[in-house]
């Protein structure tokens, strides 16, 4: 069983479909090393191969689960939201989650806030190689006057996704405070602040306020999981 899926993962490699193999590549990497523990003819270290050299394993595999993390270092550019996602946006992919309290925040004199934020993560969608149908949003009301501001932002998103053939549906929550965003093809993706991790342009005509890859970015942690290699509660 171990080297039918190592043999897959090689045909998923080949076929350029890398996030797919990796997966398959640990699973086989796991069952091989079952077998090899229970024979015990591991004949070196804990973590070893028999010739004593360290055991070739993804260094984004963890004790049997999928963990990548990208550290988005303060000021940094080139993170926009197609490069951080767009390996994830498998042809696959028809329904997203986004839980974001801070989804709510309008526009000002020069600053993109969050809830353009998320407008520019629905165009990444409706312009990926995927085939997104429907999105849910679960956020917080903003505060005050703000509120029919933020809802009516939300809908007009909601009408122009319609125009898209995609559905967004949205939802509110008084307690939410986890930032995470998952895609039905089996990834999930938790970015430390959310959406909202790019600074203030320093001016409506300066580099980086349109194109988000030359924009700096507070500081932040991204961490990728595929739900196959995650707990469930």
């Amino acid at each position: 069983a171990g080297a039918e899926t190592v043999k897959r993962a090689v045909e998923l490699d080949l076929a350029s479909r890398f996030q797919e193999s990796l997966v398959c590549y640990q699973e086989g990497i796991d069952l091989l090393l079952q077998v090899v523990k229970g024979t015990g003819q591991g004949g070196g270290r804990a973590g070893e191969g028999r010739s004593g050299s360290p055991l070739l394993r993804p260094n984004f595999f963890s004790d049997g689960k999928y963990h990548k993390q990208i550290r988005i270092e303060n000021n940094a550019t080139g993170f926009s939201y197609e490069k951080v996602f767009q390996e994830y946006l498998t042809e696959i992919l028809s329904e997203v989650w986004v839980e974001d309290p801070y989804i709510r925040s309008l526009l000002n004199k020069i600053t993109l806030l969050q809830l353009y934020n998320f407008l520019r993560f629905c165009e990444m969608l409706v312009k990926g190689p995927c085939k997104v149908k429907t999105i849910h949003l679960l956020t917080s009301y903003d505060e005050g006057s703000g509120r029919s501001q933020q809802i009516s932002g939300l809908e007009e998103i909601q009408q122009s996704l319609r125009n898209y053939g995609i559905t967004l549906n949205i939802a509110f929550s008084s307690s939410i405070h986890d930032r995470e965003i998952r895609f039905n093809n089996g990834w999930m993706i938790k970015i430390g602040r959310g959406l909202d991790y790019f600074k203030k342009p320093l001016g409506r005509f300066s580099i980086g306020y349109c194109d988000f890859d030359l924009r700096p970015c507070h500081e932040t942690t991204v961490d990728v999981f595929h739900t196959k290699h995650t707990k469930k509660m």
